[in-house]
């Protein structure tokens, strides 16, 4: 049985205690939020995951890292750095975005190596395993793409992203109102070029009865996945993205139907103004189950700093109501990232969640805080490096500008506000 049936079982299980002893909450809030369809527990029967990764209403905001081969680099070994970088600097979970190599043993050794909730994209697999017969994508069949469905959820994966949104209806809007930058998903420009080229609906929007069984069968949360997501800001909240947030309104609604876990991916590059309207909207048409963002991304003229683009639009999304941040690089519209990318892209994050997580009131965040504050006035070095979100970076700062006094830092030095306050 999946988590959401539980739930509404009135039974709470081992994963739903385990999340509510990392939150500070009761158990029981846990088991109503699951059972109304506000959280959830990314956890595959096939797999148990060292930590658990509760989203939703109430909890503090997580963060997801994309890693990933492609065709120009294929190492597995680099791919297990990157995962290793991601769980080091605090992230709740990865994606698994490869498209070069062999992806099953890429997605297999990631699995078996991470302690954190994994997710894939299956339709990447469908696509590349077409090319790698000589076919074209837009030959895949829904059979295909059911198939590489099947298999990433057998192998273990904790939630799968599909674009059922991405109806024949959104195509219409795409025709009438052009776009800068078109279709930035890669799985919804797969499915859009298949569309157009084979005159027919979605498959994975007619086949989704088949696709939430599938779900079921192994408790594997479905993330539907925002294939007409912007990706300049002159196309934020236009009549393509806006069609396909009320299908994917509706498919959430359906897969809370059939008892399988479900959150909705957002955008996106979206201007500051924008941000907190696109939130309220979507959790006001998917009556409150969890939000998963890329970003946002607030501006679009500065790439090698999209980590911090993305942890300005993370950050007012998530204090609007957004419940899962997805990471964004330094290296995002310019190359593959390093394991020194991911890092810093996910501490971007953690740092846009925490800040969204004061707003959101939650006791935790603001103890964590005051803890901090409380040992910055007493100039306690070493509880800060233990406290602070990156103890190796702040160690590290510390180190190389040292002061001659040790009390103090190398910036203020005998000028040093609280030790000055403290002759008083």
């Amino acid at each position: 049985m999946t988590q959401l049936q539980l739930a509404r079982q009135n039974i709470i299980t081992q994963e739903m205690k385990r999340v509510a002893k990392d939150e500070c909450l009761d158990p029981e809030f846990i088991r109503s939020r699951i059972a109304e369809g506000k959280i959830i527990i990314p956890a595959n029967h096939k797999r148990k995951a060292t930590k658990l990764c509760g989203i939703g209403a109430g909890l503090k905001t997580k963060v997801n890292a994309n890693i990933g081969t492609s065709g120009d680099y294929a190492d597995i070994g680099k791919e297990i750095e990157k995962l290793r970088a991601a769980e080091e600097a605090g992230a709740d979970a990865v994606m698994d975005l490869s498209t070069g190599g062999d992806l099953r043993a890429i997605r297999k050794k990631i699995i078996d190596t991470a302690s954190i909730a994994v997710g894939s994209v299956p339709i990447y697999e469908a696509a590349v395993k077409a090319v790698q017969q000589k076919r074209s994508i837009v030959d895949m069949t829904a059979g295909d793409m059911l198939e590489a469905i099947k298999l990433h959820c057998e192998d273990g994966v904790d939630f799968i992203t599909i674009h059922c949104g991405a109806t024949r209806g959104v195509l219409k809007h795409l025709k009438e109102n052009k776009r800068i930058c078109g279709v930035v998903s890669r799985g919804g420009t797969f499915l859009v070029e298949w569309m157009i080229h084979n005159g027919r609906e979605n498959p994975l929007y007619e086949e989704y009865d088949e696709i939430l069984a599938i779900a079921k069968e192994y408790d594997v949360t479905i993330s539907l996945g925002d294939a007409m997501r912007p990706g300049a800001l002159a196309d934020a909240f236009d009549r393509a993205q806006v069609y396909e947030l009320n299908v994917l309104a509706e498919l959430a609604q359906r897969a809370l139907a059939a008892d399988v876990q479900v959150m909705v991916e957002g955008p996106g590059h979206v201007p500051m103004n924008q941000v907190v309207s696109q939130v309220q909207l979507q959790k006001e048409l998917c009556k409150g189950v969890p939000f998963y963002v890329l970003g946002p991304i607030v501006t679009d003229i500065a790439p090698g700093y999209d980590h911090i683009t993305s942890a300005i639009g993370g950050a007012i999304a998530a204090a609007a109501g957004a419940d899962f941040l997805c990471y964004v690089t330094p290296t995002e519209h310019l190359s593959l990232p390093s394991p020194a990318d991911v890092r810093n892209g996910v501490m971007a994050a953690r740092i846009a969640a925490h800040a969204a997580d004061i707003a959101k009131g939650i006791k935790s965040a603001w103890e964590w805080d005051k803890t901090m504050s409380q040992l910055r006035r007493k100039r306690d070095w070493e509880g800060q490096f233990n406290t602070c979100i990156d103890p190796v970076v702040a160690r590290s700062i510390r180190e190389k500008g040292r002061p001659q006094n040790d009390e103090v830092c190398s910036m203020c030095a005998e000028y040093c506000v609280f030790k000055l306050s403290d002759k008083e």
